[in-house]
C-alpha cells in the first residue's frame, strides 16, 4: 500500500491556481502583476504566505514521512500537510510487507546473499510481466537504494520481524520481510487484523517530529503555485483548513505524495473505462486516493508515465473481496467495531472460506463466472456488459447468493455488526422476495426474482450432477435450497495504482515536453514508472527526493 490521498471526494475536480489569481486574491497577496512581468524573487516579495518551509510535502504516509525525515537530516525546514486527521494514509493499514535487498543486514543475518545489481537485474527482466514495463533508469535507483532504505528504518525506530519469505514478485532471492505492528493498539486503526504497517508510519512520524518536521493535518492540499503555469520553479502550495484558505510557501521544493488514484472514478477511467462508480477502493472510508496530487501537477503541464503498468493484468490492480455483505470488504482489511473507523465502515463482513458456498449473480440476477476462479478473468466477467442499454460500461453490482445451510457450514452471524443492512446484505424467506429486496445505490434496476429463482434452480441441477455446465465450477457441492436466503455485496475491489507522474532518477516531476519542473517532485502510488507492489519503492523514493530537494537552492 502506498500513502494517502488529499481529498475525500473522488470527483472533485481540483481548481488551477495560477500565479496571476493567485496574487490577485485578496487573502494571498498585494498587487495584480503578471508574474511573466516579474521575477521570481519579486513575485515572493509581494506574497503573503501564511507559513513557510524549505520544502513542503503534501502527505503523510510512507512516502511522504521518509522525504520529510530525510529532508530535515539534510537541514532543511520541513512542513508536511495531510488531509485526514492522523498521519499514515493507506500504510497504516497494510500488512507492513517490505520488499527490499541488495544484502542488507537482514538478509546478512539469514544467510542470504544478495546485491543492488542482482536486485536490478530482477526487477528488469522481460520475462517476468511484474518488471518488463518498469523504467530501468528508477529501478538502477530502488536497487542502489536498497540497503541504505533498510538502514534508514532501523535508524528511525522501525522494528522488523526477523523472517524473510520469498522469493516473490520478480525476485530470485528471499527479500521480503514484515515490520512490527505499532505498540499501542488504538493507534492501528484497524486493530486485530495484524496491521504491521502502523509499526512503519508510527515509528517514522515519531522520528519526524522529533527532528523537527511539522505535520499539519487536515490540511487539504488544493493547488501547487508555479511562478507561471507553464514554466518557472514552484513556489508553494494552497490548503484548505477548517474553511480558511492557507498559502504555504515551499522555498526549496514541494513533495507530491498523496497516494494513487484508485478512488477517483474520472481519473481511474483514463486507463480501463470499465472501471465506473460501483468499484470500491481498498482502505476506505479511512483513506481516499482521489488523484489530488496527480491533478494538480498535470494541470501544471506534468506527464504521466509507464501507463501500460495499470492495465497488464497482474499484481493488485483490482482484486477478489474476500468480506462479503459490507461496503469495503478488501481481503486483508477488516473494521472491527472498536476501530475509531467502524461507524464509518458500518460492517466487518462475512469471510468466505470456500467460494463453494455461494453463487455469485449481477442485478440480471444470473451466473456470469465460475465462483472459485480469482483470475482476471473473473474480473473481466465481473466487468461485462450486463445488458443495461443506459450503462453500458461497468459491470454493475456483484451479489453472493446462499442459504442457511452454507451459513452453517461457514459458521457466519448474519447479523449486523457482521453486515450491513443498509444497501449490502439482505434476506428473504424466498428467492423471489429476496430479488425484490436488493437496494443499492449502485443498482441500477430491480433484480428480476423470477430470474433469480431459475439461476439457483440450474444451479441446483449441476449440483445434482456434479458438473457445472455452463462455467465450469469444479464440481458443484453445495445446493442452494433452505431459507431464509442471503444476498451479500460482492463487487470487485481496487488497490494499487500502478501508474502515475513521469519522473527523473531524483523523483523530479518532468513534463509533457520533457522538461523539468523546477522544485517539483513526485514519490510513492501518485510516481509512474515502476510498478512494484508493496511500501518499498514509496520509501526509497521518498528518500531521494527529500535528499534532493533539501539540496536545492532556495
Amino acid at each position: 500500500m502506498g500513502d494517502r490521498a488529499d481529498g475525500r471526494d473522488s470527483n472533485r475536480v481540483l481548481e488551477s491556481v495560477n500565479r496571476r489569481a493567485f496574487l490577485k486574491s485578496g487573502a494571498a497577496g498585494v498587487g495584480g502583476a503578471a508574474l511573466t512581468a516579474v521575477g521570481v524573487n519579486e513575485a515572493n516579495a509581494q506574497t503573503r504566505w501564511n507559513r513557510s518551509a524549505d520544502v513542503v510535502v503534501i502527505g503523510a504516509g510512507v512516502s511522504g514521512l521518509p522525504a520529510a525525515i530525510t529532508a530535515r537530516d539534510h537541514g532543511a525546514s520541513v512542513i508536511v500537510v495531510d488531509v485526514n486527521n492522523d498521519i499514515g494514509g493507506r500504510g497504516i493499514l497494510s500488512g507492513g510487507r517490505l520488499h527490499l535487498g541488495g544484502g542488507h543486514a537482514l538478509q546478512q543475518k539469514l544467510g542470504i546473499k544478495d546485491t543492488p545489481e542482482q536486485v536490478f537485474q530482477d526487477w528488469v527482466r522481460a520475462d517476468d510481466i511484474d518488471s518488463r514495463y518498469s523504467d530501468r533508469d528508477l529501478v538502477r535507483v530502488f536497487a542502489d537504494e536498497n540497503v541504505p532504505t533498510y538502514d534508514f528504518l532501523i535508524e528511525n525506530g522501525v522494528k522488523m520481524i526477523e523472517k524473510l519469505v520469498g522469493p516473490e514478485q520478480s525476485s530470485t532471492v528471499p527479500r521480503t520481510f514484515l515490520s512490527v505492528e505499532w505498540e499501542i493498539p488504538s493507534e492501528v486503526i484497524a486493530p486485530h487484523r495484524n496491521r504491521n504497517g502502523s509499526g512503519i508510519v508510527r515509528a517514522l512520524a515519531l522520528s519526524a517530529r522529533k527532528k523537527g518536521a511539522e505535520i499539519l493535518l487536515q490540511h487539504r492540499m488544493t493547488s501547487i503555485i508555479r511562478e507561471n503555469p507553464r514554466s518557472g520553479k514552484v513556489l508553494g502550495i494552497a490548503v484548505e483548513h477548517n474553511g480558511t484558505t492557507l498559502y504555504i510557501e515551499a522555498k526549496k521544493g514541494i513533495v507530491i505524495a498523496t497516494g494513487g488514484h484508485t478512488g477517483n472514478v474520472d481519473f481511474r477511467r483514463m486507463f480501463d473505462p470499465r472501471l465506473t462508480e460501483e468499484y470500491q477502493q481498498a482502505c476506505q472510508p479511512w483513506v481516499n486516493q482521489d488523484a489530488s496530487g496527480e491533478i494538480a501537477a498535470m494541470e501544471l503541464g506534468a506527464a504521466l508515465w509507464s501507463t501500460a503498468n495499470q492495465t497488464t493484468e497482474n499484481a493488485a490492480a483490482i482484486t477478489k473481496t474476500r468480506h462479503i455483505g459490507c461496503q469495503w470488504g478488501y481481503s486483508s482489511l477488516v473494521y472491527e467495531p472498536d476501530s475509531p473507523m467502524f461507524k464509518f465502515a458500518r460492517a466487518t463482513g462475512l469471510t468466505v472460506k470456500d467460494w463453494q458456498n455461494v453463487i455469485m449473480v449481477k442485478d440480471t440476477g444470473q451466473r456470469f463466472w465460475n465462483e472459485v476462479d480469482g483470475s482476471y478473468d473473473f474480473f473481466a466477467a465481473c466487468m461485462a456488459y450486463n445488458g443495461d442499454k443506459t450503462k453500458l460500461n461497468g459491470g454493475g453490482p456483484i451479489w453472493a447468493i446462499f442459504d442457511s445451510d452454507a451459513v452453517t457450514r461457514e459458521k457466519w452471524n448474519p447479523k449486523p455488526p457482521h453486515v450491513d443492512p443498509d444497501g449490502y446484505f439482505f434476506s428473504a424467506d424466498t428467492l423471489v422476495e429476496l430479488a425484490a429486496k436488493i437496494k443499492n445505490k449502485y443498482q441500477r434496476r430491480p433484480m428480476p426474482g423470477a430470474a433469480l429463482q431459475e439461476t439457483v434452480n440450474r444451479y441446483n441441477s449441476f449440483v445434482t450432477a456434479g458438473k457445472d455446465a455452463d462455467f465450469g465450477k469444479p464440481t458443484p457441492m453445495h445446493k442452494i435450497e433452505k431459507p431464509p436466503f442471503y444476498a451479500a455485496w460482492s463487487t470487485p475491489i481496487l488497490h494499487d495504482t500502478l501508474t502515475g507522474l513521469r519522473t527523473n532518477v531524483n523523483a523530479e516531476v518532468v513534463d509533457m515536453r520533457g522538461q523539468l519542473i523546477p522544485g517539483l517532485y513526485c514519490v510513492g502510488e501518485a510516481q509512474g514508472g515502476f510498478a512494484q507492489h508493496g511500501l518499498s519503492r514509496c520509501l526509497v523514493f521518498g528518500r531521494v527526493a527529500g535528499r534532493h530537494a533539501a539540496k536545492r537552492s532556495a
